[in-house]
């Protein structure tokens, strides 16, 4: 077994929470907790209404507030089946090809087997959250 490339996990990138109204969320974290919305954008692949939103003025971990489009869509049957809340902890890594396929060979399961897209052209993939102690963990390869 390879060591995992540690230099690829350059830090955590956010925290995603599903919430069943996208609205009421972004006037929670921007009015009350005083946060700014940094991006937002509606992801028809992944079935979201999405926005990232940074606690302050420096750059770093964000939250990203995840709504369904639908009833089908992923992040609805999470919300059907745990209610709204944390719904996973996303790392940044310079390459999610490698960083997955180190994992792969750990023996853990992903979930997709070629990188999708994922916010502002991210490339993203996830570990099996039965693999990852509960927590779905998803890798994000930035936009270049």
């Amino acid at each position: 077994m390879s060591a995992l490339p540690s230099h690829l996990f350059e830090s955590i990138d956010h925290v995603g929470i599903a919430v069943p109204d996208y609205d009421a969320a972004i006037a929670f974290y921007t009015g009350v907790l005083g946060m700014t919305v940094t991006h937002e954008e509606t992801n028809e692949d992944q079935g979201v209404r999405e926005a990232m939103v940074a606690p302050g003025a420096e750059p770093g971990a964000a939250l990203q507030i995840l709504a369904p489009l639908s009833p089908e869509s992923t992040i609805a049957k999470f919300l059907d089946r745990s209610g709204p809340g944390l719904q996973q902890l996303a790392y940044r890594v310079r390459s999610v090809e490698e960083v997955s396929a180190a994992l792969r060979e750990r023996g853990l399961r992903l979930l997709y087997d070629e990188p999708r897209r994922g916010t502002a052209g991210s490339r993203i993939n996830f570990v099996h959250p039965k693999d990852a102690g509960g927590v779905l963990v998803e890798l994000v390869e930035p936009a270049r």
